[in-house]
């Protein structure tokens, strides 16, 4: 079994807080991280730091929705089969839906915070309160959560009703706290989820929304598209699914 680092212990908890996925693969369980193209440099920042128990480097993928007649862009990478995620996925599922582990308080630190953050988290844009997407959480797990965030740093938190459930919302008032805490671990294509600048800590303008992707960079696969794509000088294999 895996020895895990701190810093892998950390990214793999608020993978799991977020979105990533375990999957039984033969005897033993393995982690799958996939997110959006425009979040590519995310993705890469994780497998450099989970290098070690990762099975092959990540793979742009190419789903295609029948239903509105285009291809959405992904970035993904999993790791190996190993026993450790046999024991995560004790700790994290009840049978096959995610939970929150009972030992979460002594789990989540700062940078795991952070990862979360970066996976599921989010600014409005009408203020500078900010969120976590804790939909698929129980009312039970939610409470479990706001209790950690509170007794470990103070942080007052707020369930709002969002369409189909509830999220952890952190109001205005902690919301400059909160960023003190989590920035030092966020990368920088993650700088657009915060509601204030991390250089200068100056509040960002409440009219700001998240840049328009370029053209050439939308989920919508143009016909004449090549069957590869590069990220970072790479280039990487589109794979369909």
């Amino acid at each position: 079994m895996i020895d895990l680092s701190r810093n892998e212990r950390s990214i793999l908890v608020g993978t799991l807080l977020g979105d990533g996925h375990l999957e039984l693969n033969g005897k033993d369980y393995r982690l799958q991280i996939l997110h959006s193209y425009r979040q590519r440099e995310y993705v890469l920042w994780k497998y450099q730091n989970l290098q070690r128990l990762a099975l092959k480097a990540p793979v742009l993928l190419g789903m295609v929705d029948h239903r509105f007649h285009k291809t959405n862009l992904g970035f993904r990478f999993q790791t190996r089969n190993d026993k450790i995620f046999n024991d995560l996925h004790r700790l994290f599922y009840h049978g096959r839906r995610k939970i929150v582990p009972v030992e979460i308080e002594t789990m989540l630190d700062a940078q795991a915070l952070a990862v979360w953050y970066m996976d599921d988290g989010g600014r409005r844009k009408d203020c500078r309160g900010m969120f976590l997407n804790t939909l698929s959480f129980t009312d039970e797990e939610q409470a479990t959560l706001q209790k950690v965030l509170m007794k470990r740093w103070r942080i007052e938190t707020r369930l709002h009703w969002v369409q189909d459930g509830y999220r952890i919302y952190i109001p205005m008032a902690m919301s400059a706290k909160f960023t003190r805490i989590i920035v030092p671990y966020l990368i920088p294509s993650m700088y657009y989820k915060l509601p204030y600048d991390p250089v200068t800590t100056e509040p960002v303008p409440l009219e700001r929304a998240r840049r328009k992707v370029p053209d050439n960079r939308e989920s919508k696969l143009p016909q004449n598209a090549s069957p590869s794509i590069k990220v970072r000088g790479e280039r990487y294999s589109l794979c369909f699914s």
